[in-house]
């Protein structure tokens, strides 16, 4: 079972602290001490960090040759209070040396489908949709 602690530090910064003691600062933003991530924006930083470790094990496993992966998540919500998430995109930008579009396509599949918890959940509630390009590294 996974948890996370969340404890107050002062004013509107907490510190979160994960189920293997790593942690991260959370604020508000334009807040005096606002130094951290703003907690709706962790959904998002969840949801690329959850998919781009399956991608790259994937990837990996498909013998691709991976130099790099940067993962954008966009998100839309509703306007008035709680500002419900409707739509999530990922945008994924894969490097690497004469890597298989095919490759690319069925780990990001595989990802959502299979092993990404964090995309799973949000299907339930919101569209989650993405989209792919590979840059030949030099």
């Amino acid at each position: 079972m996974a948890e996370a602690t969340i404890k107050w530090l002062e004013e509107k910064r907490f510190v979160a602290v994960d189920s293997t003691d790593h942690g991260i600062v959370i604020s508000v933003p334009g807040e005096e001490g606002g130094i951290g991530a703003k907690p709706s924006d962790l959904l998002l930083m969840a949801l690329g960090g959850c998919t781009a470790v399956d991608v790259v094990g994937i990837l990996q496993k498909k013998r691709q040759k991976l130099t790099g992966l940067e993962i954008r998540v966009t998100s839309e919500q509703q306007p008035d209070p709680p500002w419900t998430f409707q739509r999530f995109h990922v945008h994924y930008i894969v490097k690497g040396h004469e890597l298989s579009e095919k490759a690319v396509e069925d780990a990001i599949r595989i990802s959502h489908e299979k092993y990404c918890s964090v995309s799973s959940t949000l299907k339930l509630a919101a569209s989650v949709t993405d989209d792919f390009e590979i840059v030949e590294d030099d």
